[in-house]
């Protein structure tokens, strides 16, 4: 039974790795469901090496962000961010991604040679169009956009943009990227499922590699947040905006 358990979860994931908690949950989605404890799910999996390093931490004292940057309701506050990669052409390039707050969603990307402050908005932009309607004078009045400090998100011409759009600008806390965990931690969901796993040619492929999976990502990446559901399912229990739908 143990060595059946552990070949269904390679074979019934659609990504290169997943903790133990969505393994449980997606061995009880089987055609043919395997209703097992979540705790042997864990222990299985620890006793055959599947399980993530994980690297402790001393305690720096309390955080200045001690809350919670989930949001009840999506297009509250998007998180954006950025990452490199290289290719074997074109060398370093840039990843920006922009992600729901609430149904973790990817909004927008973009993938480019050079990471300067419109790439960053290249990223932010299609969110708009899809759930706000088209770029207009605080067509997004109400949305938050977190990010850290870095030169593309507080240049003039970003900021300027966003504030033209009714958008505001929440900045993270300097040394505490925990401030944007959702970003943050989409971004280390790209690195282990797409970017360390491919060895990319050039831009072009990677930008081609990359848009298949956040399509897989939107579509199958269950969240145990919202009882195991995946980011789209997720964002069609709540209403567009009418603004969108008209566009």
């Amino acid at each position: 039974h143990d060595s059946k358990l552990i070949s269904v979860r390679s074979l019934s994931s659609p990504f290169s790795a997943e903790g133990h908690r969505k393994v449980w949950a997606r061995l009880r989605a089987l055609p043919e469901p395997i209703r097992v404890g979540r705790k042997r799910v864990l222990r299985l999996m620890r006793l055959h090496g599947l399980l993530s390093p994980m690297r402790f931490r001393n305690a720096h004292g309390d955080p200045a962000h001690n809350g919670t940057i989930k949001t009840d309701r999506p297009d509250d506050m998007w998180g954006t961010d950025a990452t490199t990669f290289e290719t074997v052409e074109d060398g370093w390039c840039w990843f920006f991604g922009t992600i729901d707050h609430c149904v973790e969603d990817i909004v927008g990307w973009s993938v480019v040679k050079t990471g300067d402050r419109f790439a960053a908005l290249d990223a932010i932009r299609p969110g708009i169009k899809a759930h706000f309607g088209p770029l207009g004078k605080d067509v997004a009045r109400g949305l938050t956009v977190r990010c850290d400090h870095g030169p593309q998100y507080t240049s003039d011409d970003l900021r300027g943009e966003l504030r033209w759009m009714g958008i505001e600008i929440s900045y993270a806390y300097v040394g505490e990227p925990q401030c944007n965990g959702m970003a943050e931690h989409f971004m280390r969901i790209l690195k282990e499922q797409c970017l360390w796993i491919h060895r990319f040619r050039n831009l072009d492929e990677a930008r081609h590699v990359i848009r298949e999976f956040i399509d897989r990502y939107n579509r199958e990446w269950i969240l145990e947040r919202w009882d195991y559901r995946t980011p789209d399912q997720v964002r069609q229990d709540f209403p567009s905006h009418p603004e969108a739908e008209a566009a």
